[in-house]
Formats: C-alpha cells, structure tokens, sequence
C-alpha cells in the first residue's frame, strides 16, 4: 500500500470524504440531473402527441367532399339609387347536383351598422325557383352551410342552371353598401 491508498482509507473510514467518493456523488448528481431533464422533454412530447391525436378539428379532406364553384370572393356593391335589387349569378351549365347534400359558402358584410338579408336562389331549365333568405350578414366571415332539401320548389337536381345571391333594397337598412361572397361550393 502506498501513501495515497492509506490516506483514501482513512478519509473514508473516518470522514467518509475521499476524492473519489466525492467523483462519484458528482457522477450521480450529474446522472440525475440528465434523468429529470430527459423526463420533462419525454412529458412534453407525449403531451404534444396526446393533444394533436384526440384534436377535434380533422383535416379538410376527411371532413367534406365539396365541388368549388368559386374559390377566390366576389365583391357585391349595391346601391339602390335607381335599381331595387343587386344580383349575383353563378350559371351551372345543367349542372348534376342530385348526389349533393348542401350548399356552403362564406359571407362578411362591410358596413357594420347596416342590416343586410340575402336571398339564395336556384333556378332549372324549367324555370322552377326555390330561395331561402339569410338574415343579419355578420360584419367578419362566417361560413354557411344550407341543405339543399330547404330549397323545396325544386323537385329535380339533375339539372341546375343557376345559383342567384340577391341583395334587395328592401332588406337592408342602407341604400348603398358592400357583401362580399367567397367559397361557394356544393357538399356532399
């Protein structure tokens, strides 16, 4: 035994601080250091993995299968200083709509005072017409979303001529304003 091994047992006998004991309780300290760091990145990523598997919101093409009419918006200015009414029309060319179930589309007004209805018609080659009416356009996008069963006049769907957004003089509060239509497309 040399001096360096005696000095070691004696320490650690009777102090129990030898250098190499204190290596080793930093080792450790170092060990546990990294284990709790280790597991605080394990708990975020599974945390992250858990909120994005059980999200709610699923992505668009899981969601609905639509046919885009339009995908860029339309602006509708109206002013009812002489006409009465401000048409917007989408001709669908006898367009089959029969496997179709709804109707969507987005609509924002611009003028935030003004009260704003819109009446959405479908006409045939018939000449057969159905329209609903949306009342209190919202001043920031909302998108809407309307069975087609709702348009009860019409009775075959095989053949669509047109699809009519209409702002008439007598279902706003001002004579002059601005809807805009974006994402009119039909849901299966």
């Amino acid at each position: 035994m040399n001096k360096h091994d005696i000095y070691e047992h004696l320490a650690e006998v009777y102090l129990d601080a030898s250098p190499s004991q204190k290596n080793k309780k930093k080792i450790r300290t170092q060990l546990l250091k990294n284990f709790f760091l280790l597991g605080i990145a394990g708990l975020f990523i599974i945390t992250f993995l858990v909120v994005i598997s059980t999200s709610k919101q699923k992505p668009f093409h899981l969601t609905e299968i639509a046919l885009v009419i339009t995908p860029e918006a339309h602006k509708m200015n109206f002013h009812f200083d002489p006409a009465k009414k401000e048409v917007f029309t989408l001709t669908l060319n006898n367009l089959d709509l029969s496997k179709y179930k709804s109707l969507g589309f987005s609509l924002k007004k611009i003028n935030f005072r003004d009260k704003i209805a819109i009446k959405v018609e479908f006409t045939t080659p018939f000449k057969e017409k159905s329209e609903i009416y949306l009342s209190d356009i919202p001043y920031r996008w909302k998108d809407y979303k309307i069975s087609l069963a709702e348009f009860q006049k019409i009775s075959d769907w095989s053949e669509m001529q047109t699809l009519a957004f209409v702002v008439e003089e007598w279902n706003t509060k001002e004579k002059k304003g601005v809807v805009y239509i974006d994402n009119v497309r039909f849901l299966k």
